[in-house]
């Protein structure tokens, strides 16, 4: 690999990670544990329906979960469907 200045580049070096993220759900008094559990299985990829229970199970008895972890891009998009879908979420935190 060479840049414009013809110097020859570091692969390992010039891969920049992508900032991670963690989506997280909060509890509320008005979602449902139906409502929530439906929610995590549509939108958050390779969920699973016993998963989706327990992290709702986890938010109802802990206060919060985190539902979701990766690259910040896909992070905000889940956030944001989880958001319009009623759910209470916590701001994106950076990994």
């Amino acid at each position: 690999m060479f840049n414009s200045h013809g110097t020859v580049l570091n692969p390992k070096k010039s891969k920049t990670k992508y900032p991670e993220a963690r989506v997280i759900v909060l509890d509320d008094n008005f979602n449902s544990f139906q409502h929530v559990a439906n929610c995590l299985l549509t939108i958050i990829p390779n969920m699973s329906e016993k998963r989706a229970w327990d992290l709702t199970i986890k938010v109802d008895t802990t206060g919060s979960a985190e539902v979701w972890r990766g690259n910040l891009e896909q992070a905000e998009l889940y956030h944001e469907q989880l958001f319009i879908k009623g759910l209470t979420m916590a701001p994106i935190e950076k990994a």
